[in-house]
């Protein structure tokens, strides 16, 4: 075969994963060609919080906050029932804090604990984000890295077509650029293309549940890694597991963080009811909600969760667009958002009324502060946020075929392969999805530094 341009590594996708995948590789001294599908790196990444489950950090340490491996990968396992692969769980959480400390200290991307709430789940404060906590400012920073790297080569406006193969390892890819279709060899390929939530008929073929909800990931997830690796004969795993995600605010755009709920805010219908156990988590939530009449609903707050809450970027944009209703007795926020004032003030009373680690009739056992007025609410609807299966990969984030044998020179890491939130909405948990693109995307480009760098070395001796 005549080829294009050759590099020592290939990655296709330039979102957290891939970005990360690259500027591993690239720290080494390795050449990379990085192919995106869009004008913009961008990717799930930035329009999640920015937040990363990370355990046994300095930045933990430093706040006498205790964590181990072994929690973070319990954690995990507990709250998707043990559905995912233990071994893969543990390589995340063995990677999660060298991970955030090489980020802060490399790619110079301020990192530190997020002590505000935790998230369902999670066991001790373990989230790090920067000093926004946005993804979208975690993307700039990533972006800043890869256009500084002289060993990284940007593709933007390209589209990847299919993998080459000899039958037997992966040799390259077929890319559709501005210039046209090429083939590019490469020593190691690693598909970061992102899951299929972008991608109706698949999200009907696999998650028909949460198919009539918004979809509010990247538009340019339409599952084109996983198809390719299914093409020449890689195995899937967990395609029927997704990230839902309860509480997206359409008048603004933004997701309204979950913090809303953990300081002690709750979820009504909208006839002013509660429905089901919020603190669950707001993945499974979103289910919760397509069962309600109208598909939507309205998260009721204080002005101290408001106020806590000014920290994160996506909160702090919902406030300086008022996107929220306000009232000073909870009758007067029933007027404002519509619903039934007796309604709604019964659910307020009985809320009120409900004792710290005693679960109601929905299952929670977990209230916060008790509210106090001023009262908030606003309007929210449930989406399909991130696609949680994909390619098998073992814990080298290596792609396995249907014989359960390593596919040479292919990787996948992120959306693109199986992530760790097992095979149901209840199974993720916050973070799993960054987790799963930044930590493989590590993993795989230290494994590729491992087998490459050494053979080059060997190439040089002889």
């Amino acid at each position: 075969m005549e080829w294009d341009a050759e590099v020592d590594v290939i990655v296709v996708g330039a979102g957290g994963g891939g970005a990360i995948t690259a500027l591993t590789v690239a720290q080494e001294g390795l050449d990379v060609a990085l192919f995106e599908k869009t004008d913009f790196l961008l990717g799930n990444t930035a329009a999640s919080a920015g937040m990363i489950p990370a355990c046994g950090t300095r930045f933990q340490k430093d706040l006498q906050i205790a964590d181990s491996i072994d929690i973070m990968t319990n954690d995990i396992l507990k709250k998707n029932h043990f559905e995912s692969n233990a071994k893969q769980v543990q390589a995340l959480a063995s990677i999660s804090g060298p991970l955030v400390e090489w980020m802060n200290d490399d790619l110079k991307i301020e990192m530190s604990v997020v002590t505000e709430f935790k998230y369902p789940g999670h066991s001790s404060f373990r989230m790090h984000a920067p000093p926004s906590r946005s993804g979208l400012e975690l993307m700039k920073k990533l972006k800043k890295r890869i256009l500084e790297h002289e060993n990284i080569y940007l593709l933007l406006n390209s589209t990847f077509n299919e993998l080459i193969t000899d039958g037997e390892k992966v040799l390259g890819i077929k890319v559709k650029t501005p210039d046209g279709e090429q083939c590019i060899k490469g020593r190691a390929v690693v598909i970061a293309t992102n899951g299929f939530g972008g991608n109706k008929e698949m999200v009907n073929q696999y998650i028909p549940e949460i198919a009539d909800a918004l979809y509010f990931g990247y538009e340019a997830n339409e599952g084109e890694g996983i198809q390719a690796g299914i093409k020449i004969g890689a195995m899937t795993s967990s395609l029927t597991a997704y990230q839902g995600h309860a509480a997206v605010n359409e008048q603004t755009g933004l997701l309204v963080t979950w913090g809303t709920i953990m300081m002690g805010g709750f979820y009504i219908n909208l006839q002013g009811q509660r429905f089901a156990n919020e603190a669950q988590g707001y993945s499974e939530f979103a289910k919760e909600v397509l069962k309600q009449e109208g598909q939507k609903g309205y998260i009721v707050y204080d002005q101290n969760i408001h106020n806590k809450l000014l920290s994160i970027e996506d909160y702090k944009q919902i406030n300086e667009m008022e996107a929220y209703k306000k009232a000073n007795t909870i009758k007067e926020l029933a007027q404002l958002i519509q619903v039934n004032p007796n309604t709604l003030s019964n659910t307020m009373d009985t809320y009120l009324n409900q004792t710290e680690g005693v679960a109601d009739i929905f299952g929670r056992n977990s209230f916060g502060e008790k509210l106090r007025a001023p009262y908030y609410a606003i309007k929210v609807s449930p989406a399909l946020f991130h696609t949680q299966g994909g390619l098998s990969i073992n814990t080298n984030a290596q792609v396995i075929n249907t014989e359960g044998e390593e596919i040479p020179n292919l990787y996948a890491v992120g959306g693109s392969a199986v992530g760790v939130s097992g095979n149901h909405a209840y199974g993720y948990m916050s973070g799993n999805g960054l987790l799963a693109a930044l930590g493989f995307g590590r993993i795989a480009g230290l494994n590729i530094i491992s087998n490459l760098v050494a053979n080059k070395e060997e190439v040089i001796n002889d």
